[in-house]
């Protein structure tokens, strides 16, 4: 048996530098624009039997516009970031140096309260650990933090992979496996 789950970025709410640690915000006109034209080659992906987001707005905006219909999983919410919610990294950073590189050093660490980076990556883990095992297809919606935390626990990397990886608005990454054993496929370029 064999699944595969591809994930989507969900389209951006803010610039790079604006963006705020378990952002609420919903998709800003940029990233209204960004999910029209990049919906020709996101739009099939909906054909998956099993259609997700993760409970943010701009998520749940993202798989809307692109008829998803995806039903909203509270399981791939954003990292609890405790009291650094609603800040910026710059903003964290000025107020509680010592606190941000113990954070960024050690992902059994939550100085701002909230949940650790480890414990985030399991959690993330767990969902695709327990989607369905027939073979088939899903695709689900997440903030960027979800979708390296999926890489990061699929690849069975150490925790510290997960602040090198990068992942743009609206790109899609495709897991294919079972649970526990998990394969990154590179997909030919959309057309």
């Amino acid at each position: 048996m064999s699944l595969r789950v591809t994930l989507v970025t969900a389209a951006r709410s803010s610039s790079l530098l604006a963006e705020r640690f378990d952002d609420d915000r919903p998709l800003d006109e940029a990233g209204w624009y960004e999910v029209q034209q990049a919906a020709p080659a996101l739009i099939p992906l909906g054909a998956a039997e099993l259609r997700y987001c993760s409970p943010t707005p701009r998520s749940r905006a993202t798989g809307t516009a692109l008829g998803y219909a995806p039903l909203v999983q509270p399981a791939l919410r954003d990292c609890d970031m405790g009291r650094w919610r609603g800040l910026t990294l710059a903003e964290v950073a000025a107020l509680e140096p010592a606190a941000v590189d113990a954070w960024l050093t050690d992902a059994r660490t939550a100085p701002h309260g909230g949940e650790p980076l480890l414990a985030f990556i399991t959690r993330i883990g767990n969902w695709l650990d327990t989607r369905p095992a027939e073979d088939g297809a899903i695709v689900a919606v997440a903030e960027p933090s979800v979708v390296r935390a999926a890489l990061v626990y699929a690849l069975k990397a150490p925790p510290a992979t997960y602040w090198n990886v990068d992942v743009r608005p609206l790109s899609t990454v495709t897991l294919t496996g079972r649970p526990g054993l998990w394969h990154l496929q590179l997909d030919a370029a959309l057309r």
